[in-house]
C-alpha cells in the first residue's frame, strides 16, 4: 500500500496512510500487539472487525459474525493468548482469537444496545458500560469464567441523554460521563463515590479517558473541545512538560541552525510514562480540578521526545553539590509575611490552625478555647479573594458579636488537648477543648449541637471521607470512637493505643484509618469493619533512647498511600504497610525539636516548624531540606508590613516572656503550594510566602549517591540535610 501522504517533521520522514476500512462508518479503533507487532483494530457499520498492520497499513484479519453494526472493540491478552472483545448495537458481546475461526463467546450486554468494555490496569477485572435505547445506563463488572455479571454499579439518572462512556484507572476506580458531569466509583463499591462537573461546559454524556498513571483525565466538552483534569501528580507532570516545552522553544532555532535532527520516538510517551517517587491516585475532592491546555501537553511531549535522543552533558556530581546551596532566609527582605490583625492582646497559644477549603480564610483555635476567623475580601488588589500577604484580612465576627468558644472542663483549658475539623463545604466546624465536642455554624458562630461529654475528653477529630455524618473521635483514654452525628450514637470503639490519641488520618483509596498516639504508636484500622489491620511503634533515631513518647501526628499524602508521621524527634514517610521508607531527625541547621509539620497542597513539599522558631521546607519524596526560614525573617517582615502589628510585637518583646516564641502549628494553603500559615506560641498568626523575586522556597537539593559532603561556605546552613534510611 502506497502512502497517502509523506511529511518531514524535525528531520524524520513520516508516511501517512489512508485506509478504506469499512463500508459505512468506523465506530471504534484500538491498538494491540498480536505476534509482538503493533496492529490497529477497527470496527464499523458493516458488522465486521478488522486488524491492520500499523506500519504498512496492510489488512491482517477480518472477523465476521455480528448481526448488527459493531459499536466497540476491546483487545486484551491473558498470559500468551491474545483476543478481542467486540460489542454490537444489538447488545451482543463476542470474543475473537487471531485465527479467523469465528467468535468464541456470545454474551448479552445489559441494556442490549451500545456498550463499551475495558479491563482494569492490571488486566484482572473486566467491566462494561452501556446505555439502552430507552436511556437506561448500566455499569457492571463481569465474571469472565462464567460469562455472568458479577457486580452492577448504581448512580445513573433514570434516562441518560446519550450513550454513557467510561474508563478505569489504578486498578481501583471507575469514571463515567453522565448528566453533564463525571461520576466516580470505587471498583469494590457499587455506590457512587463522588462527582465533578469540571467547572461546567461538558457534554450530557462526555467521553473521557485516563492516562496510564491515572493522574490526568481528558474529557470532551460541548464546544468540541477537550478539558484535561489533573490530580496533584498530574499537576506536577503538567508543570514538568510545560517547562520542558518552554525550554524547547528557546533552543529550537539553535538546533535547526546547527542541523541537529532528532527523531520523534513515542511522541506521547512523556504523558503516559511519567512516574514519581510518590505516585498519586485521583484526588476526588469537592474542589474543581484545574483545566490544562491540551496543546501544551502535546507540544511538550514532542519536545521531550526529541530531547530524549540528545545525550546530555555528564557533569561531575561534585560540581552539582558545589553549585547548590541551602536557602537560609534570615532577613525579612527575602520573603513576604503578614501578621494577621488581632486587637485582643492575649497570651493564649494557637494550638490548632487551618485554612478553609476555599482558601479564602484562616481559622485558629487558641488554648483558651476561643476560635478566630480571618477572611480576605475581593477587591482590586485581591481579585480572587484568596489569602495573601499583600492584603490584610478582616478578623471576622457575625453582627451579634458572639465568639465561637468551646466548652471547657473544670480543669485549666490551657492544659487541655484541643482538636478541630472543618466540613468540606466550609459551612460548619467541629471543635473541642477538653469539654464537649461542639458543632458551630461558620456563618453565625452559633452552636448547632454538642456531644460526647467528658470524661474521657476528645483529643482529635476527623471526618469520614465518604460520609460527613460519621466522625472518628480520638479520646484521652486512648480509645477511638466512631460516632454518627445524625443519630447521636457511637457506632463502635477502637482500642489499641496505650496513651491519648494525637492524630487520625483516613485513606479513601486504602479504605483505612490510621491513628497515632502519645505512645508514639501507629495503628491501621479497616473502615469497612473497623478491625485493626496492624500496628507499629515509630523507631527512635540513633541519637535518642527508645522507647519514644510524646504527641505523634499523621497525614496522608495526596496519593492516599504514603503517610507523613511527625514526632518531635523526627519526620518520617511510611508506606501502606506501615513500613518506614525514610526519616529525618533534627540536626545541623535545624537542631531544635519539631513542633508541627504538614504536606503542601500539591504534595511536593513538607513544611516543618521547630521549637526555636525556625521553619524548614523539605522535599516530600526524599525529606531533603531545601530551605530554612528563621524566626527573625517572618516576624520582621510582618512588623514592617503592619504598623499595628509592629506595636504589638514590640510589646511582646519588651514584656517578660514565659518562653520562646515558635510556631506550634503549621497550616498549608489548599491551592497555593508555597503559602503557609503559622500559629504561634505567643498567640499570633503569620501568613508566609516566598518573595516576589523567588516564586518557590529555595531550590531542590542534588540527588545523593551515598552521602553528600558538607558544604562549608556557610556553617549555619551548609548541610544538605539528607534524610536517613529507617533505623533497624
Amino acid at each position: 500500500m502506497l502512502p497517502y501522504l509523506s511529511i518531514d517533521a524535525y528531520g524524520v520522514r513520516m508516511d501517512l496512510y489512508l485506509i478504506d476500512a469499512h463500508v459505512g462508518g468506523v465506530n471504534d479503533i484500538a491498538f494491540s500487539h498480536p505476534n509482538k507487532s503493533l496492529s490497529i483494530i477497527t470496527c464499523g457499520d458493516d458488522k465486521t472487525i478488522k486488524v491492520w498492520d500499523a506500519t504498512t497499513g496492510q489488512k491482517q484479519y477480518t472477523f465476521e459474525g455480528h448481526d448488527a453494526p459493531v459499536y466497540s472493540v476491546c483487545p486484551h491478552y491473558k498470559e500468551s493468548i491474545q483476543f478481542i472483545f467486540s460489542t454490537a448495537i444489538d447488545g451482543k458481546i463476542k470474543a475473537w482469537l487471531y485465527d479467523c475461526m469465528g467468535s468464541r463467546v456470545d454474551y448479552d450486554a445489559p441494556g442490549r444496545w451500545c456498550t463499551t468494555m475495558a479491563y482494569s490496569a492490571d488486566g484482572t477485572r473486566l467491566f462494561s458500560c452501556g446505555t439502552s435505547k430507552d436511556g437506561d445506563s448500566h455499569l457492571v463488572e463481569w465474571n469472565e469464567t462464567e460469562g455472568a455479571i458479577k457486580r452492577t454499579y448504581s448512580g445513573f439518572r433514570k434516562r441518560s441523554l446519550g450513550v454513557v462512556q467510561f474508563d478505569t484507572t489504578k486498578n481501583r476506580f471507575l469514571a463515567a460521563g453522565d448528566e453533564f458531569m463525571i461520576k466516580f466509583w470505587d471498583m469494590d463499591n457499587i455506590n457512587i463515590l463522588t462527582t465533578t462537573d469540571a467547572d461546567g461546559g461538558l457534554l450530557a454524556s462526555p467521553r473521557l479517558r485516563f492516562n496510564r498513571e491515572g493522574s490526568l483525565l481528558a474529557v470532551t466538552t460541548s464546544d468540541n473541545g477537550i478539558k484535561i483534569l489533573a490530580n496533584a501528580d498530574g499537576q506536577r507532570l503538567v508543570r514538568v512538560l510545560e517547562s520542558r516545552a518552554f525550554e524547547g522553544t528557546r533552543v529550537t532555532s539553535q538546533q535547526i541552525n546547527s542541523n541537529v535532527k532528532a527523531p520523534i520516538v513515542n511522541a506521547l510517551g512523556a504523558v503516559s510514562n511519567v512516574s514519581s517517587p510518590i505516585a498519586a491516585t485521583p484526588e476526588l475532592t469537592d474542589r474543581t480540578l484545574p483545566v490544562v491546555s491540551m496543546s501544551s501537553l502535546l507540544q511538550a511531549a514532542m519536545d521531550n521526545s526529541r530531547a530524549a535522543d540528545i545525550k546530555p552533558k555528564i557533569s561531575d556530581d561534585s560540581e552539582k553539590i558545589k553549585c547548590w546551596k541551602l536557602a537560609d532566609i534570615v532577613d525579612s527582605a527575602h520573603l513576604k509575611a503578614l501578621r494577621l490583625p488581632d486587637p485582643v492582646t492575649a497570651s493564649s497559644k494557637v494550638v490548632r490552625l487551618l485554612y478553609t477549603n476555599s482558601g479564602l480564610a484562616v481559622l485558629a483555635l487558641s488554648s483558651n478555647a476561643i476560635h478566630k476567623l480571618w477572611k480576605w475580601t475581593r477587591n482590586e488588589r485581591n481579585p480572587s479573594g484568596k489569602s495573601t500577604t499583600s492584603v490584610t484580612p478582616q478578623l471576622w465576627q457575625p453582627a451579634n458579636g458572639i465568639l465561637m468558644t468551646n466548652e471547657t472542663s473544670d480543669n485549666n483549658p490551657e492544659e487541655a488537648t484541643a482538636c478541630i475539623a472543618l466540613s468540606k463545604n466550609d459551612s460548619y466546624v467541629m471543635s473541642a477543648s477538653g469539654g464537649k465536642v461542639s458543632l458551630f455554624n461558620m456563618m453565625t458562630f452559633k452552636v448547632m449541637t454538642t456531644f460526647t461529654a467528658p470524661p474521657p475528653a476528645a483529643t482529635f477529630l476527623a471526618f469520614h471521607p465518604q460520609d460527613n455524618n460519621i466522625i472518628a473521635i480520638g479520646m484521652e483514654d486512648s480509645s477511638i470512637q466512631i460516632y454518627n452525628v445524625r443519630v447521636d450514637e457511637v457506632k463502635t470503639k477502637l482500642k489499641g493505643h496505650q496513651k491519648k490519641i494525637t492524630g487520625l488520618a483516613f485513606s479513601q483509596s486504602l479504605t483505612v484509618l490510621v491513628s497515632s498516639g502519645a505512645d508514639a504508636q501507629l495503628c491501621m484500622w479497616s473502615i469497612d469493619g473497623w478491625d485493626k489491620k496492624k500496628s507499629r511503634f515509630i523507631q527512635a533515631p540513633a541519637s535518642r533512647t527508645a522507647p519514644l513518647v510524646g504527641d505523634t501526628k499523621v497525614q496522608f499524602h495526596n496519593d492516599q498511600t504514603h503517610l507523613l508521621v511527625v514526632h518531635e524527634s523526627q519526620l518520617a514517610i511510611y508506606d501502606s504497610k506501615l513500613e518506614c521508607l525514610r526519616s529525618w531527625s533534627p540536626r545541623d541547621a535545624l537542631p531544635a525539636p519539631i513542633s508541627s509539620a504538614v504536606y503542601s497542597c500539591d504534595g511536593l513539599l513538607v513544611y516543618a516548624g521547630f521549637c526555636d522558631g525556625a521553619v524548614g521546607v523539605f522535599e516530600a519524596d526524599s525529606l531533603r531540606l531545601r530551605c530554612r526560614i528563621a524566626l527573625t525573617a517572618y516576624i520582621g517582615s510582618s512588623i514592617s508590613r503592619n504598623p499595628v502589628s509592629a506595636l504589638m510585637c514590640f510589646i511582646f518583646i519588651v514584656l517578660p516572656s514565659s518562653g520562646p516564641v515558635y510556631p506550634m502549628v503549621i497550616a498549608a494553603h489548599p491551592s497555593e503550594p508555597n503559602q503557609i500559615a503559622l500559629g504561634m506560641s505567643d498567640g499570633a498568626v503569620h501568613v508566609v510566602e516566598p518573595s516576589d523575586a523567588d516564586s518557590k522556597w529555595g531550590a531542590a537539593p542534588p540527588q545523593e549517591n551515598g552521602s553528600l559532603p558538607r558544604i562549608t561556605s556557610n556553617p549555619a546552613s551548609s548541610n544538605s540535610q539528607a534524610s536517613e534510611p529507617p533505623p533497624r
